[in-house]
């Protein structure tokens, strides 16, 4: 019994395992960052961005920002109305939604030079992660309509798929059903 146990605990572990490692930081714009003369749709191809994801800035803050926008903002190179600024110079946008997203730099002319970066989320899946990156920074998107100029750093928090997972898993093993 004591064995059937321990091999549902190591099985549950192994689960938990394979779905925290499905988020991925990305740093934007690798070694570059958020910067001018360089080209973020390029960056993008053969990326797979999913639910948990996150996109890492990293800019001279006395020269750019991150402006989040919508479709037409983003097409027209518009920073009239952003959903959120950044100004702080690492900025973490956490992808939490399925669906395309848009960021410009809201500075003078920076968006029609290329500073601009569309992506695609997709629902997330335990079983085609995405790579690794390196980067380990932790800020969140603020609410619609706020500035962001957060820049904590630390380690990542226990989204709700893995605490239920953990849950779960602690309950079955409670309650003796392996």
């Amino acid at each position: 019994m004591a064995r059937r146990s321990s091999m549902a605990l190591g099985v549950l572990l192994l689960l938990c395992c394979a779905t925290w490692v499905s988020a991925t930081d990305y740093s934007v714009g690798d070694a570059t960052g958020w910067e001018l003369n360089f080209n973020y749709t390029t960056w993008t191809s053969g990326k797979s961005f999913v639910v948990g994801d996150k996109l890492v800035f990293k800019y001279d803050a006395s020269h750019h920002n991150v402006e989040e926008v919508n479709a037409a903002a983003y097409n027209v190179c518009s920073s009239s109305s952003p959903i959120t600024r950044a100004t702080s110079g690492q900025t973490t946008i956490s992808l939490d939604t399925s669906g395309k997203r848009y960021f410009i730099c809201g500075i003078s002319n920076h968006c029609s030079q290329g500073m601009k970066l569309e992506v695609d989320v997709a629902e997330s899946s335990s079983t085609s992660p995405s790579p690794p990156s390196s980067s380990t920074s932790n800020t969140t998107t603020p609410p619609s309509g706020t500035t962001n100029n957060n820049n904590d750093s630390g380690a990542g928090s226990l989204s709700p798929v893995h605490a239920m997972v953990a849950f779960v898993g602690l309950v079955v093993l409670k309650l003796g059903v392996f």
